[in-house]
């Protein structure tokens, strides 16, 4: 009898340290003056390589012949002990927050000992988080948090029943008090959950509200293609859209923004419903959205906000545009993009020449960096602490 307790314990021992991870199978560790430690065992791993948003040249797209290219994947190679632990020490890596993933023999897969894994568009990629003064903005603090609400609401401009995400802030549910609202708009190949997942928008606001850097507000972040319902996963796959043309992102969801997205929210939430207590900004094709929402609806929207966006329509066109942007009037026009990015940086010097020969008041930014979260938290943390003044 004894010997069969004791072979039960075993078992149970066994069971309880195969449900944990393993410290030595893969880890990631944070060491002194921010050099970073990573390590994964994989003793039939022939080649092994780590690939990071830090990295320069991380997710590098190129055009040819008018055809985007991504660019090789820049990666570091790890080194293999004889225990078959492969590892590297890199850096000093900036504190902020970084998606990573390991290349082994050629195939790209999530640390497999790192439960935090976020979903940026179609990509799983890992977290890094490196602490520090410059990253406390996105740290989950002790602080009222506000609440992140999953909202389905009706398109009638698309035909759609659809999902986007709304924060309120702290005291929202037991108060009686109306807010403005930021309407915040994603980029391409992401959805409506990538300002929360990997933009932490929530979490930023949550930390200057508490320290009365920004204004209590609302925080809208819609699907921005028309032809979808919600994230994957998260609503039915539309094959065919009933209202005609509007399969395509550009004009249809912006369309929708104003006719169905604006009138819903301030139905059903306390906020301000006027020009100077809402706000517009997106990254990328959100950016995009934004600039096209405000040029039809000059009325709508006292402050907006341009990141990385390519902006199109080039020559003419665009003086044209900015002459009606100049007569929205908008008491804050933010322009930010990164010096390296491929998509965008062109384009936005254009805009910001335009913008300087039309005697616009804005703000320019400059970062270092190409088309990456690190650069478009910090942007939406700026321009949050400017908005509703």
């Amino acid at each position: 009898m004894k010997s069969v307790f004791v072979s039960i314990c075993m078992i149970l021992i066994a069971c309880m340290a195969l449900a944990q991870p393993s410290p030595t199978k893969s880890s990631v560790e944070v060491l002194e003056n921010n050099m970073v430690r990573f390590s994964l065992l994989a003793p039939e791993a022939h080649e092994v390589s780590i690939t990071g948003e830090w990295m320069p040249g991380y997710g590098s797209i190129s055009f040819e012949n008018g055809v985007m290219k991504r660019g090789p994947i820049v990666s570091k190679n790890l080194m293999k002990d004889d225990t078959g632990l492969w590892s590297v020490i890199l850096g000093p890596v900036a504190p902020n927050s970084y998606g990573y993933s390991y290349v082994i023999d050629g195939v790209m897969v999530t640390d497999p000992a790192n439960v935090i894994v976020k979903r940026d568009g179609a990509t799983l990629l890992s977290v890094l988080f490196v602490p520090g003064k410059e990253s406390e903005y996105i740290d989950v603090k002790e602080v009222h948090h506000g609440s992140l609400n999953r909202v389905w609401y009706d398109s009638p401009t698309l035909g759609l029943y659809r999902r986007m995400l709304v924060y309120t802030p702290p005291g929202y549910e037991t108060g009686k008090e109306k807010y403005p609202v930021l309407y915040l708009l994603h980029g391409g190949s992401i959805d409506e959950e990538g300002w929360t997942t990997m933009g932490k928008a929530h979490l930023i606001l949550d930390n200057l509200i508490s320290q009365g850097k920004a204004r209590p507000m609302l925080i809208v972040m819609p699907n921005g293609y028309a032809n979808q319902t919600a994230a994957p996963g998260e609503g039915p796959v539309v094959t065919n859209v009933s209202a005609p043309g509007m399969a395509f992102s550009y004009g249809a969801f912006e369309k929708s923004l104003v006719n169905d997205i604006i009138p819903f929210i301030e139905s059903v939430y306390r906020v301000i419903p006027d020009k100077d207590n809402r706000a517009i900004t997106g990254l990328s094709m959100g950016g995009m959205h934004s600039f096209n929402t405000v040029l039809n609806n000059p009325d709508l929207f006292s402050y907006i906000g341009v990141f990385s966006a390519g902006i199109r329509n080039p020559g003419t066109e665009l003086e044209n545009q900015v002459e009606i942007l100049k007569s929205a009037k908008p008491k804050l026009l933010w322009v930010g993009c990164g010096v390296t990015d491929p998509l965008a940086y062109t384009s936005t010097k254009t805009l910001v020449d335009l913008l300087r020969k039309h005697d616009l008041d804005f703000v320019y930014r400059e970062s270092e960096g190409a088309h990456t979260w690190f650069i478009w938290r910090p942007y939406l943390a700026e321009f949050a602490q400017l908005l509703f003044k």
